[in-house]
């Protein structure tokens, strides 16, 4: 027997089945399109170093 683990919607945390789940990782097209806002709207960022502007790379 085969056990599966428990998989979660980053967005709204209901349990989700990944098989046969076109919306993977999140439980449906809504949480996955809030998820894509908060990407374009900035509310998630991804740490690095800040690249110069065009401006103090010509200084």
């Amino acid at each position: 027997m085969k056990k599966t683990a428990k998989h979660f919607c980053p967005h709204c945390q209901k349990e989700v089945s990944w098989q046969d789940n076109p919306h993977r990782p999140f439980c449906s097209e809504r949480c996955k399109m809030i998820d894509l806002g908060s990407w374009f709207s900035e509310n998630y960022k991804i740490p690095g170093e800040k690249k110069p502007s065009e401006d103090e790379e010509e200084n």
